[in-house]
């Protein structure tokens, strides 16, 4: 199965895996880039996955659905276009042969979910996050709270550490100038902004991440860390003692208001 990112809008990704006959795609919220995709490559769409109800990412599904036919699979406690398959953590999607597990992320919004796909043959994991981590952020708390956005975000820290992170929005580069400003001393961190930077220049994409290096690099991942705690706690005047869901709340605010 090849990955391959589909540029929607400004800045969002759908995602499709296509085996050269067939086709999955990953919150298509424009169906033209999908339905330009399957004709460019003579491929069958045969199923699509969403990760929470966002109009950027749900926006083409009831085209592709009622032009080719392809099941839907979305999460239960979200109103997604119909008829879908309603999926919670621990379920699976079952497409082509693959099963992807599905995970709750709450935060972003209340029923988000997220997809994830084992090795196999010799292909690293692969993990469909929508808006819940982002490279070197994470999303916006529309819906949910810190503690709820926290806890999502050490469910997917924990999945294995070559997982290809593959999320809906090329914001890298806005997020490393956050990540920066709360870990300057952050020698990874340098390093990955230059790759990222070398990789815009070229008008190439800077995703998928890879999981290991989101743990080294993004402060939401790193919100227990002690150059990150010390930041934020400065930088909000929190107390020694702040709960850690109250110094994810105040690292998240600080990213809504930086420019």
């Amino acid at each position: 199965m090849t990955l391959v990112p589909l540029p929607a809008f400004a800045d969002n990704y759908i995602w499709m895996l296509q085996d050269g006959s067939n086709a999955i795609v990953v919150d298509p919220g424009d169906a033209q880039p999908v339905f330009d995709a399957l004709a460019r490559n003579k491929l069958q769409l045969a199923a699509i996955l969403v990760t929470h109800h966002h109009a950027d990412h749900t926006g083409g599904v009831a085209a592709l659905q009622a032009a080719t036919g392809a099941p839907v699979f979305g999460p239960a406690r979200e109103r997604i276009p119909g008829p879908f398959t309603p999926l919670s953590h621990g379920d699976s999607a079952d497409v082509l042969g693959l099963r992807f597990s599905v995970i709750d992320v709450p935060g972003h919004t209340a029923g988000h979910i997220a997809y994830f796909l084992p090795a196999r043959q010799g292909r690293a994991p692969l993990l469909f996050c929508g808006d819940t981590l982002f490279s070197g952020g994470c999303g916006r708390l529309f819906e949910g709270t810190p503690a709820q956005m926290l806890a999502s975000l050490d469910a997917l820290a924990a999945l294995p550490g070559d997982s290809r992170v593959c999320c809906a929005h090329e914001y890298t580069l806005a997020n490393l100038r956050f990540a920066r400003a709360v870990e300057p001393g952050n020698a990874d961190l340098t390093q990955y902004i230059a790759h990222c930077e070398s990789l815009r220049a070229q008008e190439l994409p800077t995703l998928p991440s890879q999981l290991a290096t989101e743990r080294r690099i993004n402060p939401f991942l790193r919100s227990r860390e002690a150059t990150v705690l010390r930041a934020v706690r400065e930088h909000a005047e929190l107390s020694a003692d702040a709960a850690e869901a109250d110094v994810f709340a105040a690292l998240r605010q600080w990213k809504n208001d930086f420019r």
